[in-house]
C-alpha cells in the first residue's frame, strides 16, 4: 500500500513588524499543506516585509543624501533642493553625484527608481 502524502509547502516569514508577523503566523498556520519554517530552516517560498525606514545593508546613505534623494523624488531642481536644505547648489551637486554612484544610477530619475525598488524610499 502506498501512502498518499500531499507535499508540504514550507514558507518562511521575514517580517520586521512583530504584530503583522503574529497575525500572518496565525492565519497561515491553519492552512492545510502549508507549514511555516523555523528560523534557519530552508523554505520553498518567503514572505518578506521590511520596515521602509531601515536602509538596506548594501546601501550606506547619509541623512543628508536621504534628504536630497527625497526632494529629487519630488522633482525638485538642484536650486530648489539647495534652498530647502539651506546648502549651496555645489553641495547639492556633490550629493547628487554621490547618490548616483552609491545607487549605481545613470541619472536623477534612475537614482530615484533604483532607491524605490530597493526600499530606500517610498514613492
Amino acid at each position: 500500500m502506498s501512502e498518499d502524502k500531499t507535499a508540504e509547502i514550507v514558507l518562511a516569514l521575514e517580517i520586521d513588524d512583530p504584530a503583522l508577523a503574529d497575525r500572518l503566523t496565525a492565519l497561515l498556520g491553519s492552512i492545510p499543506g502549508l507549514r511555516l519554517a523555523v528560523p534557519g530552516e530552508q523554505a520553498a517560498a518567503a514572505i518578506v516585509a521590511r520596515d521602509p525606514r531601515i536602509m538596506p545593508e548594501d546601501i550606506a546613505l547619509t541623512q543628508r543624501e536621504l534628504d536630497v534623494l527625497a526632494l529629487m523624488a519630488e522633482g525638485a531642481s538642484n536650486k530648489v533642493i539647495a534652498r530647502q536644505l539651506g546648502i549651496s547648489v555645489h553641495t547639492v551637486k556633490f550629493h547628487v553625484g554621490s547618490l548616483l554612484d552609491k545607487l549605481d544610477a545613470t541619472g536623477r530619475t534612475d537614482a530615484v527608481a533604483h532607491a524605490a525598488r530597493r526600499g530606500v524610499i517610498e514613492l
